[in-house]
């Protein structure tokens, strides 16, 4: 069965949140959803994630996932929001706990937070398959832009994650603490594999001033034009290309807030004595 797909486009962070679902009344999972954050004023505001819920609704839809890619560094995840408006799993992959740790340590999280997955309802495990109604899907481990990356297929349909963007763009980067960019030239050859007119979904598109944001493009696409990974090139051209570009690129702007969030599953810290919320700015560590 060939999943419906609705796109969902954040201006704000570049982001594509996705709902998939198997037909209208019936069940859906929801992928990479947004929560809005002003980081000057620290203001949450769940627009975006409303839109996706009022698109649900409207549908008809029972939300049986809510999807992670991984813990992001450039956008807050609302799938707690979400989970708590619609119902459904959080589900991640089963290696978040590398990168939990290592955020732990980064913000100093304390003995409360503790870092084995607890805060998502569901670990997926490398080509587990489970299903959203009458939809299959594979979870797809793809681990370079941290080590818990994880792609979700549904039919000729493969949610990529931060791995491909459209072909002029080229890849995601791999110099956050945990990644690696030699595996996520093997992760992304790995989704290249696949047949031909396999559709690949994008995460995000930080596209060039002479065209609107894209998401969707093919396997043959990328393999015939992506910049950083088209045919022809090798592993260790893909690897010196890839650390010699991220040296010069900056930090995403949401990194330090979203990160102590996305590892609890899009879930604030917990209240302070005086019931204020606050978000950690380690110095000078990153």
């Amino acid at each position: 069965m060939s999943p419906h797909i609705q796109a969902f486009f954040d201006p704000a962070t570049w982001t594509i949140s996705y709902v998939v679902f198997d037909e209208p009344g019936g069940s859906c999972a929801i992928i990479d959803p947004v929560l809005d954050y002003e980081p000057k004023s620290a203001r949450i505001r769940t627009s975006s994630a409303d839109m996706l819920a009022a698109f649900i609704n409207d549908q008809r839809l029972t939300v049986a996932w809510i999807l992670e890619t991984h813990a992001h560094a450039d956008h807050i995840s609302s799938a707690h929001y979400l989970r708590e408006k619609l119902g459904g799993k959080i589900a991640i992959g089963n290696e978040i706990p590398k990168v939990q740790e290592t955020f732990k340590k980064i913000f100093n999280l304390g003995p409360e937070f503790i870092p084995d997955g607890r805060q998502f309802d569901y670990l997926l495990t490398d080509g587990e398959t489970f299903k959203v109604g009458r939809l299959s899907a594979t979870a797809i481990a793809v681990s370079g832009h941290t080590p818990a990356d994880m792609a979700y297929q549904f039919g000729d349909a493969i949610f990529v994650g931060d791995t491909l963007f459209m072909p002029d763009v080229g890849t995601a980067r791999a110099d956050f603490p945990g990644g690696d960019a030699r595996r996520l030239f093997r992760s992304v050859r790995r989704l290249l594999a696949q047949p031909p007119a396999t559709r690949l979904f994008m995460c995000h598109d930080y596209p060039p001033a002479d065209r609107p944001a894209q998401w969707e493009s093919t396997v043959a696409e990328q393999r015939a034009h992506n910049i950083h990974v088209h045919d022809g090139i090798n592993e260790d051209e893909f690897v010196a290309m890839r650390e010699a570009r991220d040296t010069t690129l900056e930090m995403p702007t949401l990194l330090l807030p979203s990160v102590q969030i996305n590892v609890r599953a899009g879930e604030m810290p917990p209240p302070e004595t005086n019931g204020t919320i606050y978000l950690k700015i380690p110095v000078n560590v990153i």
